[in-house]
């Protein structure tokens, strides 16, 4: 009984190990559009996870994760974006900038 809980949590770990890493990877690729999108530079072409919780979402628990990201205006100073991923959709994404015509 014992061998068989602890392969299930080792099987549960690994699960949230690879729904992480794709998670991950989608928000790369949402940092680095929007920052295309509004001709920013994309820093250190990379995410890291900023916090994470559980959100309920069509009477399922989904995990939360925010991710913070750096970006550049015009190669001068540095400002951190922040992104949310309910599951593995995209719940909002905010540059601190202002609103700009391609984000409507």
């Amino acid at each position: 009984m014992d061998n068989l809980l602890a392969l299930s949590a080792l099987i549960l770990l690994g699960w949230f190990w690879l729904d992480s890493l794709r998670a991950r990877e989608i928000a790369t690729g949402i940092g680095r559009a929007a920052c295309e999108r509004r001709n920013l530079q994309f820093l250190d072409q990379t995410v890291s996870l900023y916090r994470l919780g559980v959100r309920r979402r069509a009477d399922r628990l989904r995990w939360r994760r925010v991710y913070r990201f750096d970006f550049s205006e015009e190669g001068v100073g540095r400002h951190t974006g922040y992104l949310i991923l309910v599951g593995l959709e995209l719940e909002e994404l905010t540059l601190g900038l202002p609103q700009h015509p391609s984000d409507a």
